[in-house]
């Protein structure tokens, strides 16, 4: 199941409401939860964040990380949700108990992020029936096959429809997550933010160049 353990949430996202989860092997959200949380640390009402952050340990001579986290069904209420992918995503994305509580979480989401694969477990879950959507280009058709009333787009290296945002290969993500506090911002205050992480944003959306 998903753990907890202790840590200084200095290293990594501050205490609240932005959900990153599940944590799946191979795959790293924390680049889009940085992007929003330079927003929040500029003053900007992005949401609250939630301990959701890697850190590092070391056991011998080898570094590992510990996910911070809270079970799914745990969590009341959330502004932002980030459903990264990875390897993980091929189990759940056929776990009925996972794909329901995924679903009741999003219906209590102000905002919807996916990265990657995480976008094959909202189309199975339903979320993203009769809207724009796109994934990563390398499992793309491995991803359509589990929402055929999405409608898929190769092109893009993120989508947004309505509430929910998609984005296609990890670094797209990143991306993604800065084009969302441009949507909500303004682009200045996206670009100072880049400045702050020292990271080139993409921000063409529509093309992906994978």
């Amino acid at each position: 199941g998903v753990h907890r353990q202790p840590g200084d949430a200095r290293h990594g996202l501050a205490e609240g409401r932005l959900r990153v989860g599940p944590p799946l092997p191979g795959e790293d959200p924390v680049g889009a939860g940085q992007a929003l949380l330079q927003a929040r640390r500029a003053g900007h009402q992005v949401g609250e964040i939630s301990r959701a952050a890697l850190f590092p340990k070391h056991r011998g001579d080898v570094l590992h990380t510990a996910v911070v986290t809270e079970r799914m069904l745990d969590v009341q209420d959330s502004d932002i949700l980030i459903v990264p992918g990875g390897m993980g995503t091929r189990t759940l994305v056929t776990d009925d108990w996972f794909l329901s509580g995924l679903g009741d979480l999003a219906s209590k989401t102000k905002w919807v992020l996916s990265v990657c694969t995480g976008s094959a477990l909202l189309a199975a879950a339903g979320i993203l029936d009769g809207r724009h959507a796109t994934t990563n280009k390398n499992a793309f058709d491995w991803v359509r096959n589990h929402g055929t009333s999405v409608l898929w787009e190769r092109e893009p290296r993120w989508v947004r429809d309505g509430n929910i945002y998609t984005a296609a290969g990890v670094s797209a993500g990143t991306d993604m997550a800065v084009g969302f506090v441009a949507d909500q911002f303004g682009k200045e205050k996206a670009e100072e933010i880049c400045k702050q992480i020292e990271y080139h944003w993409y921000d063409n959306a529509a093309h992906d160049t994978f």
